[in-house]
Formats: C-alpha cells, sequence, structure tokens
C-alpha cells in the first residue's frame, strides 16, 4: 500500500490531472471533497476523455475545450474501497471481482493509502524471494 496518497479535487482540470500523474508516474487518482472520498480518476479515463483523431475541431478549440474539463465530469463516483484492517488477500478478491487495478484505503471516509496491483505483486515476489533462501539455507 502507498500511504498518503496524492488526491485530486473534483474541480481540478483534466490537464492538470494528467500532469500530476505524469510527473508522479501514478495511473490512478483518488478525488476527495471536504476530506471525503468521492471518486477515482485512472488513466483509462484521462484517455477516454482524449477528443477522437477524426474531429474537425482545430488544435487550440480542443486545448481550450479539454482545459475546461473537470474531473467530477469523468470520475468514477463512489469507487470501490477497503478499510486499513482488511487483508490482502481480500483487496486482491475484490479487485479481480470487479475488474480493478487499484483499490483506495479508507478509514472512515478519509483516504488513508491505496493498494495496487503493483503492490500486490512486490508483495508476492518477495514472498517468492524469501522461500527461495530459506530453503538454500536449509541445504
Amino acid at each position: 500500500m502507498t500511504p498518503n496518497p496524492i488526491c485530486a479535487t473534483p474541480d481540478m482540470t483534466l490537464p492538470e490531472a494528467h500532469k500530476i500523474m505524469s510527473e508522479k508516474r501514478i495511473r490512478r487518482l483518488p478525488i476527495v471533497k471536504d476530506g471525503k472520498l468521492v471518486g477515482i480518476v485512472t488513466q483509462g479515463d484521462v484517455r477516454g476523455a482524449q477528443p477522437s483523431e477524426a474531429t474537425t475541431l482545430s488544435i487550440f478549440e480542443l486545448n481550450y475545450l479539454l482545459s475546461k474539463l473537470t474531473l467530477d465530469r469523468i470520475m468514477t463516483p463512489a469507487p470501490v474501497t477497503i478499510r486499513p484492517d482488511e487483508t490482502v488477500y481480500d483487496a486482491a478478491r475484490l479487485m479481480l471481482q470487479k475488474k480493478i487495478a487499484g483499490l483506495p484505503v479508507v478509514d472512515g471516509e478519509r483516504v488513508v493509502g491505496i493498494l495496487t496491483e503493483s503492490d500486490i505483486f512486490r508483495m508476492i515476489v518477495r514472498l517468492w524471494e524469501q522461500e527461495a533462501t530459506e530453503a538454500l539455507e536449509a541445504l
């Protein structure tokens, strides 16, 4: 889990969110209003909000429209979450069932972390490495 994840607000613009996600190399942004989780925006949401290449609008018109698009228009409201006391197993099962790659970790209504598929993979690799080391030491 990544504690205290970078969050955005519903009134943040798409270009602002895209910049944060690119600079921080993150694939999802919890959306928080008044300290409460209200949604989530993923890289897929950001890509989906981009205009089609078949548009007849000029680049200036496109940039203007995108600069006005706020995250509350593209976010997934009321995202699936987990609590800090839930197990990684429960989180992984939930992610598989819901076909999602990340879960905000919420204590009450406050976002305290985010658990991603990368976090779970890292944990599995560490366990395998630990098992391999223990097996070698037992020889």
